[in-house]
């Protein structure tokens, strides 16, 4: 009954009831109280009238959800229909709420008793600004300004309301307005600022009310970065807040403002205020915080109001000195105050908190990038040096002119604060991502398990940093990261940490020195490092130096190349150490020679000097001894290694034995096991011998993905076994399903059984997928597998078959392109059905098969569509239709694959003759599904690709390419002069239906729009993106991914700036094989 008479609003609605639903809601009642409190609260949460009743609940309601209730109602209208409501609604609402919030804030009890009720109020209240002002509700500021003159709460709360205006505005405006309306917003504010401003100063000259100078502090700070200028430098507003720094109360805010007028971009004009402003602040600084305070310290021990003063002072000097360091670069008294203030940054970066870190290490990374750069601009011959890291004496002849001398004395002027930052680099040198082994929080050392990205992020900028500290002074570079691995060996400075940080640092420049300096570095780098693990006792420890040691080695590929002695005590040193148990040990050894073997292949199949035999030949001889410790991952791991050696190799001969010397043991396990199943096939069903089996493949993958062509006579050799073996484990599979019922595909054993199968294809896979184009291989490989494979996948039920099969066929037709074409055929008849009817019953089942299913079709699509266009009609459906079901799935990687397949099938069709045949079904019902995943907010990923083919559509159009109407000539009334007018009214009409809330006339301008730029990509998409926020779609949340492809092209343009300084990309990441000769 009492929900009936709820959801009736055509009286008012009965308030103490509702209460008491919004109580049961949020009460500790049972289960079915609270559902169906909740089912009420939606349906008139839902109802379009119930907004009218807003005002009377909260004019009854004593209950402070009931209120928010009501404002939650009231806040959905506001956001998207409140240009659609009559004036005089949308003025009595609007009065209703203002005169509730000078009500409840003139009187300070109630302001503080109601605080949160007024702050959602407040809310409202710019939400409605939003629309209304300044068009509608000139008069908004002046009666603000008026209303907080009358008394110090209304003051405080107008406050609020302004810092709220001034964030909507400023900073939240992205993808919630429109550009025109976020422009006509930030001129209404600058206009009538000068009100604000007049209040402001007010407060704070005449207010003793420490919570009303707090707010207003708080809305100066929400102002101060966009206000006209003159207002700040012009008036007394920078004394006022420097006046008020000292005091304890108001000294974070003040500084949180002092901050955002230092961080003010725009020319040289109020230099002489920053310079004063600076000064005066150090001076107070120095009484407020001596600069003899161990910062770290005092940090580690202040209350939370302190430690945010060390955040907010951080925050000043970066923001302060990325604008103007340079204008406290002249006279004597700015220069020491500059270095001062320096000192207290580099002091503060010692503190132990991330937060803090990273706000320094920013500013320190663009200051070091700042004064390396001229270095290069420089076109004087010491420029060309220093580019090779040559140390270029101070007084170059040429170099004295006037831009080089002033270079070089501001960088004499930063020497000594530039040394002290090595320092600090070196000593919290964040982990680098090859590191596997760690100190765990009980101070045991442990592997690594999970991937810290916030530690990856920082070693990144950490490094960067420190190379180009390194470029700006080797020398000194070298000579503290050597005084500090002296103090480790010594022992007075020996701790994990340190020995960690110092290591991760040294191998973090790798690159920057030239090679004869790096050389000599690391000689004695290596020397002391191996020594330190002689003398020092302790299994943890002895983990600590091997992970170090790797980590070095591993990062200097051009030193080791150089110096085969080394090279091979470094490698003999990895295999020491696949020997020790400690935990990550193994593992990391396993991958440094990996790395180290990727870049130094040449050196270990040739004769060295001093050597009977190449290393690898000495290697292969060793190899059951090196591996004997080892888990069957670090096994193919060292496989895969080895292999790379072997590829280096020229002289086939000698290859192909090292090939079969390197596969002996696995060979030969594979044969006694295939003998023992020509006698008793029973034998292959045993748990062990199908592990061995499993283990025999992954080792072949591992050595295929290093060898590529060259692997051929070994999988030649294996390769009709292994499918008879994966046809026979695939009939067991496909027996113990259909017997055992859908939980038989969990069991271990069924499990077991198709991890053979997926390895058998992975091994196929990668050998086609490496081997060069040689079509023998394919015409080798291929018609074998057609029965074994594609036919088994047919024959198989559902959940028996594996999803490698298509990506295996996949990677065949994209490598031997056009040639398959008489295969396709026989492929679709084998995987087409059979897989679209276990994909497109829902959007859960099979994942693996739904993305690479696509990934087939798409190099079909690509490389043989001759065959596609052979498909029948109902076949070709069937294509487009798992398509346009694959985009609008919400996973993001099957909708790309989607999207990406429907593009080349639309370009494709219109470069065919059957293109209008195509468009005339297809056309229209693609537009109708793009828009739709185009305007629902789950596909935002996919934006890029939706424009791309709603451009290619309309492009269509315009070409002249469809030479036959799009529209049914039988049913359509009256005919169109060209099919681009017939799709502007269709899109009209489409789009008009879709969204009720937008005007036709609005919804015409977006499509003529449209048709406008469909040549030029930008301005399409912008438009597009101008119509989503419109159509209130897509606001308040995240927008990101309508700007990602903006993003892209800035990342290409770093890796670029990157690549031109030496050192900043790792030698051990660069591509660099011609050097290894």
């Amino acid at each position: 009954m009492a929900a009936e008479k709820l959801r009736d609003l055509t009286q008012p609605i009965d308030v103490p009831l509702l209460d008491a639903t919004v109580a049961a809601f949020y009460g500790t009642g049972s289960k079915q109280e609270r559902s169906a409190a909740d089912s009420i609260l939606r349906d008139l949460q839902n109802n379009p009238d119930m907004w009218l009743q807003v005002m009377h609940i909260l004019q009854n309601t004593q209950n402070l959800n009931t209120k928010f209730f009501a404002l939650q109602v009231l806040e959905g209208v506001i956001k998207y229909r409140w240009n659609a409501l009559p004036a005089e609604q949308r003025d009595g609402m609007k009065n209703f709420i203002s005169d509730i919030i000078v009500q409840l804030s003139s009187n300070e009890a109630s302001f503080r008793m109601e605080r949160l009720y007024v702050n959602k109020l407040n809310i409202i209240l710019v939400q409605i600004l939003k629309h209304e002002w300044p068009a509608r509700w000139r008069s908004f500021i002046p009666d603000l300004v008026s209303a907080a003159k009358t008394s110090e709460t209304i003051c405080e709360n107008c406050m609020a309301i302004l810092k709220l205006l001034s964030e909507e505005v400023f900073d939240f405006s992205r993808g919630e307005m429109t550009q025109q309306k976020i422009k006509e917003l930030k001129q209404s504010l600058n206009s009538e600022f000068q009100l604000i401003h007049e209040l402001c100063l007010y407060v704070l000259s005449a207010s003793q009310r420490a919570e009303l100078i707090r707010a207003t502090l708080s809305t100066l700070h929400a102002f101060l970065s966009w206000i006209p200028l003159g207002y700040i430098f012009e008036s007394p507003l920078l004394e006022t807040l420097i006046k008020f720094f000292p005091v304890p109360a108001y000294r974070n805010l003040t500084l949180q403002c002092l901050t955002e007028v230092a961080s003010l971009q725009f020319g040289s004009f109020y230099d002489v205020q920053y310079v004063k402003m600076y000064g005066i602040f150090m001076g107070q600084l120095q009484s407020i915080l001596p600069p003899t305070t161990n910062i770290p310290e005092a940090y580690a021990n202040g209350s939370t109001e302190e430690q945010s003063f060390i955040q907010n002072l951080a925050l000043f000097f970066t923001s302060f000195y990325k604008v103007h360091i340079r204008i406290l670069e002249y006279t004597q008294e700015n220069i020491s105050n500059l270095l001062l203030g320096l000192e207290y940054l580099i002091s503060i970066s010692y503190v132990d908190d991330t937060e803090v870190f990273k706000v320094c290490l920013d500013y320190w990374n663009s200051l070091v990038s700042e004064l390396f750069e001229p270095h290069r601009s420089l076109d004087t011959p010491a420029a060309s040096a220093n580019m090779m890291g040559l140390q270029v004496p101070a007084m170059l002849p040429g170099m004295v002119d006037g831009h080089g001398s002033q270079l070089l004395q501001r960088r004499q002027l930063y020497a000594g604060s530039m040394s002290k930052l090595r320092m600090l680099m070196i000593c919290r040198m964040a982990k680098p991502e090859e590191v596997l082994i760690v100190e765990d929080e009980n101070g045991n050392i442990v592997r690594e398990t999970l991937k810290d990205n916030d530690v990856l992020v920082q070693y990144k900028i950490m490094r960067e940093t420190l190379i180009y500290l390194s470029h700006l002074d080797h020398d000194d570079t070298e000579k503290q990261m050597l005084k500090k691995l002296s103090k480790q060996l010594s022992g007075e400075d020996w701790t994990w940490n340190n020995l960690n940080t110092l290591c991760w640092a040294i191998g973090s420049i790798s690159g920057s020195m030239i090679e004869e300096q790096e050389n000599r570095f690391l000689v004695m780098v290596i020397r002391d490092l191996l020594n330190l693990c002689e003398i020092t006792k302790g299994k943890d420890n002895k983990a600590v130096i091997a992970s170090n040691i790797m980590y070095v080695v591993g990062q200097y590929p051009r030193f080791l190349r150089a110096h085969w002695k080394f090279l091979k005590t470094v490698v003999n040193k990895l295999f020491e150490f696949m020997h020790e148990t400690h935990p990550g040990v193994q593992d990391m050894a396993c991958d440094t020679f990996l790395k180290i073997v990727q870049k130094c292949k040449r050196k270990f199949v040739i004769t060295q000097v001093g050597e009977n035999e190449p290393f690898v030949s000495e290697l292969l001889s060793g190899l059951p001894i090196t591996i004997a410790d080892l888990e069957p991952h670090q096994i193919h791991s060292f496989y895969e290694s080895v292999a790379h050696m072997i590829q280096a190799e020229s002289d086939a001969l000698k290859r192909d034995e090292y090939i079969q010397r390197l596969m002996q043991l696995p060979n030969q396990k594979w044969m006694e096991i295939i003998g023992q199943a020509h006698q008793n096939v029973e034998f292959l069903k045993d748990q062990d011998v199908i592990r061995t089996v499993l283990n025999i493949l992954q080792t072949n993958t591992s050595v295929a993905s290093s060898l590529g062509t060259f692997f051929l006579p070994q999988i030649s050799t294996i390769f009709l076994d292994m499918l008879n073996v994966y046809r026979m484990y695939s009939e067991l599979i496909s027996k113990s399903i259909s017997e055992g019922g859908p939980y038989a595909s969990k069991t271990s054993y069924v499990k077991l059984l198709r991890s053979v199968k997926r390895e058998t294809l992975k091994l196929i896979e990668t050998f086609l997928d490496k081997a060069e184009d040689q079509p023998q291989i394919g015409k080798q490989f291929v018609p074998p597998m057609m029965d074994p494979v594609l036919g088994d996948y047919a024959r198989n039920v559902p959940d028996a078959r594996e999803s490698e099969v298509l990506s295996l066929f996949a990677t065949i037709v994209n490598k031997y392109k056009a040639t398959m074409i008489e295969d396709v055929p026989r492929i679709f008849e084998a995987v087409f059905q059979c897989t679209l009817e276990m994909i497109t019953k829902n959007f859960e089942d099979y994942p693996e098969h739904r993305l690479k299913f696509f990934s087939l079709l798409r190099a079909i699509a690509t490389h043989c569509f001759p065959a596609l266009i052979c498909l029948s009609s109902q076949q070709l459906k069937l294509v487009m239709d798992s398509i346009m079901w694959a985009f609008r799935h919400t996973e993001r990687n099957i909708a790309e694959t989607g999207l990406n397949l429907l593009l080349e099938m639309l370009k494709k069709f219109q470069g065919s003759e059957f293109c209008n045949q195509f468009y005339r079904t297809y056309f229209l019902a693609t537009e109708n599904e793009i828009f739709a995943v185009l305007t629902d907010t789950f596909h935002k990923p996919g934006f890029k690709l939706h424009v791309l083919v709603l451009q290619h559509l309309f492009c269509l159009l315009e070409s002249g390419a469809l030479t036959e109407p799009l529209w049914d000539v039988a049913t359509s009334p009256h005919s169109y002069p060209s099919n681009a007018i017939f799709v502007r009214e269709y899109t009209i009409k489409l789009l008009s239906a879709s969204f009720p809330n937008m005007t036709t006339a609005e919804v015409s301008q977006f499509v003529n729009g449209l048709f406008e730029s469909t040549n030029d990509l930008s301005t399409f998409k912008t438009h597009i993106r101008d119509f989503l926020i419109q159509s209130k779609e897509f606001s308040a949340q995240d927008n990101k991914d309508l700007y990602a492809e903006e993003a892209a092209a800035q990342r290409e343009r770093e890796r670029q700036r990157m690549l031109s300084i030496p050192g900043l990309i790792a030698p051990s990441e660069l591509q660099d094989e011609m050097v290894d000769s």
